[in-house]
């Protein structure tokens, strides 16, 4: 490491690399699964019941449309914040923060692979 650039090692970011691209893969099982739950919701079975219950049972498959598509965007934000970190893991910038430009502690890293902030700036927000 030089003296004038705070980063982690190559070593160390390969570690990185290895956990980021695991949540990926994984981030992206769970997305399959969220967006087949939300295709299962167009067609359960409802079509020759009475209207009355068809009534109720719309109120909650619409809920559940929109929470599946919420939750759906939220994996999407995850998976490409996850992207990006590969992004500065290549440009060897990962793990620094951008308010502080010191290193992000490690455990925070495996727990927050995708931060780009310290705790320390996180609490000056």
């Amino acid at each position: 490491m030089s003296t004038d650039t705070v980063r982690y090692s190559d070593k160390d970011l390969a570690e990185f690399k290895e956990l980021i691209k695991d949540k990926i893969q994984k981030a992206q099982n769970d997305l399959e699964l969220i967006r087949s739950a939300y295709m299962n919701d167009h067609n359960n079975g409802t079509e020759d019941t009475s209207p009355t219950f068809k009534a109720f049972d719309e109120g909650s498959e619409v809920m559940s449309k929109e929470s599946n598509s919420q939750l759906a965007i939220r994996q999407e934000k995850f998976i490409r914040d996850l992207k990006n970190a590969l992004i500065r893991i290549e440009n060897k910038t990962y793990g620094v923060c951008r308010v502080t430009g010191k290193l992000i502690n490690k455990e925070r890293l495996k727990l927050v692979p995708h931060a780009t902030l310290s705790i320390e700036a996180k609490n000056m927000q």
